[in-house]
């Protein structure tokens, strides 16, 4: 029992960290739903091989969407003309990054692997669109569909018989605000608050029961951890905010920047359930080309990455012993903890009464 509770403190520690940027990244994700037009992104992915490549990879990088979040959103975009390259590019870096993670990143590692993670998660998807669209580009792949532009605020349009220059009326600077927060900490944080508590509980355990001597000799650095985290993260399903204090966790534990970044790119990227249905929005070639992308990159971005840590002379290890609530008031730290862990109870207990309501109607009901 007292295993656990430590392991519990130290996750509640790390959580603490993390909080205030947590729900900074969740209010901007939330409020980038609602402003961000489904027709403008629908009008940029479907134009040339390379510069709709771009655009999707750069739109990918602050859209908060997990692994298996991403592929409905995705497919909607190939429907509405994204092109092979274009769609495979928003697949990688759209769950490889995001505001949400790219804030627990800054809270829980430092600033130089707030700006590597998504410089690498965009060049990962960039290539990998490339490459795709230069194999298998077909004219129809510019051909649109009409985008989805039902209203987001209330559904009160279909866009259709209300043109978007006549909806824009309808709801007030206020109510498009207030509804971009309930999308945020109602809608998006309920879909994630699993993933990141799961994420904070294994990090906590490895930050008590991994032996520090046997990381920082095995997985140090090189080739060879790169590649057994590579061979870790693919099968993995885990979102890149709940992978962040894993990887935290780990090179507190010794091991290197390279190889936590290599965890960072094919964890959220990847993992076996969404095959299926990656394979029917791309192709059998389009996945292979997918995964062969990702872990060629994330390899050569890890090596890449231990270089520039040593060439600069930082140890993120040293700096992650440093607290960072110190940028913050600890009242803020507490409070937005509390607040999170309160929502996440919320969720656990409205998910646990539709379970048990959804089994009491399908048991068979006593005759009279």
């Amino acid at each position: 029992m007292t295993v656990l509770v430590q392991i519990a403190q130290a996750s509640w520690d790390l959580f603490v960290e993390a909080a205030p940027y947590l729900i900074f990244g969740v209010l901007v994700a939330g409020l980038m739903h609602l402003f961000l037009a489904p027709e403008t992104i629908a009008k940029h992915l479907n134009s040339g091989r390379v510069r709709s490549v771009f655009k999707a990879a750069l739109l990918g990088i602050p859209l908060p969407l997990c692994s298996c979040g991403v592929l409905p959103a995705a497919a909607s975009l190939r429907k509405q003309g994204a092109n092979r390259g274009a769609t495979a590019a928003f697949l990688i870096a759209t769950p490889e990054s995001g505001v949400d993670s790219i804030a627990i990143t800054y809270a829980l590692l430092d600033p130089l692997m707030t700006i590597i993670r998504p410089v690498a998660a965009f060049l990962t998807a960039f290539a990998a669109g490339i490459t795709e669209n230069f194999i298998s580009w077909e004219a129809k792949d510019t051909v649109s569909l009409p985008p989805d532009i039902n209203c987001r605020v209330d559904g009160c349009c279909d866009g259709q018989d209300c043109p978007p220059e006549e909806h824009s009326k309808h709801h007030t600077l206020g109510q498009k605000l207030w509804s971009g927060i309930r999308y945020g900490f109602f809608d998006l944080f309920r879909e994630l608050s699993g993933w990141i508590f799961a994420g904070f509980i294994v990090a906590g355990a490895i930050t008590l029961l991994l032996p520090q001597d046997l990381t920082s000799k095995y997985l140090g650095g090189g080739i060879a951890t790169m590649l057994f985290m590579l061979a870790a993260g693919i099968p993995t399903y885990i979102c890149a905010t709940a992978s962040t204090p894993v990887a935290a966790a780990l090179i507190l534990k010794g091991v290197s920047p390279g190889a936590a970044l290599v965890f960072l790119l094919a964890g959220p990227a990847t993992n076996i359930a969404s095959l299926t249905v990656l394979t029917r929005v791309l192709g059998k070639r389009g996945v292979i080309i997918y995964l062969g992308s990702i872990a060629i990159f994330a390899v050569l971005l890890g090596l890449a990455t231990d270089w520039l840590y040593g060439f600069l002379g930082i140890s993120l290890q040293a700096n992650l012993a440093v607290a960072t609530s110190e940028l913050l008031p600890l009242w803020l730290h507490f409070g937005t903890a509390l607040l999170l862990a309160g929502l996440m109870l919320l969720f656990f207990f409205r998910r646990l009464g539709s379970i048990f309501n959804s089994k009491i109607k399908s048991s068979p009901q006593p005759s009279n």
